[in-house]
């Protein structure tokens, strides 16, 4: 799978349920393909949170885009972005668990175990917060959004994300600073926190 950054998405003025809507009335996939090229980078993110494996994480997310494809002609999905998440989610837990490995981090699992709080609410909030996050790279410059994804999702090196993209070793370096310095603004701003 090739991953695109900052490249402009195409009909990025119809909403989600509109680009079903004309998916639904033409048949024609294309519709679809835009719908999903805006969560490539969320999905991906879900992906190699769970797997940790940046190739792993790339077949995941063409699984759930070929499920996707089968599904949403069938169904009606109210809440797209959400319905990708929990599918890409439950691919990676069905992965893990068919290889032996433990679905739940043991931090992860102290935490939930610890909080007393409810784990479908817990849940709900590390979603929203990957959401923000999703929604933070956008608002992140290209060159930005690009170092970012590369050195924290694909878990890339400076010079890896160098000969990737042509920036120069220390563009890559302040592309990153600032891009994780916007990012915690954006995300400080959503939350009301000023940490």
């Amino acid at each position: 799978m090739t991953y695109i950054y900052g490249m402009p998405q195409r009909h990025a003025h119809m909403t989600d349920q509109e680009l079903l809507e004309q998916f639904r009335r033409t048949g024609e996939q294309s519709w679809l393909g835009c719908l999903l090229e805006r969560y490539t980078l969320l999905l991906f993110g879900v992906c190699m949170k769970y797997l940790k494996d940046e190739e792993e994480a790339k077949d995941a997310v063409q699984q759930v885009f070929l499920k996707a494809l089968t599904e949403l002609g069938k169904y009606r999905v109210e809440y797209v972005k959400s319905w990708l998440y929990t599918i890409a989610r439950n691919h990676c837990l069905m992965q893990l668990r068919d290889r032996g490995k433990p679905t739940v981090e043991i931090s992860e699992r102290l935490r939930l175990e610890d909080s007393g709080e409810d784990p479908k609410l817990i849940q709900r909030v590390q979603q929203q917060d990957l959401e923000s996050l999703e929604e933070g790279l956008q608002h992140l410059s290209a060159e930005q959004r690009t170092c970012v994804v590369m050195f924290y999702l694909e878990k890339r090196t400076y010079q890896q994300v160098s000969e990737k993209t042509g920036f120069t070793y220390n563009e890559v370096k302040s592309h990153i600073q600032n891009g994780k310095r916007n990012l915690r603004i954006f995300l400080q701003k959503r939350t009301g926190s000023h940490e």
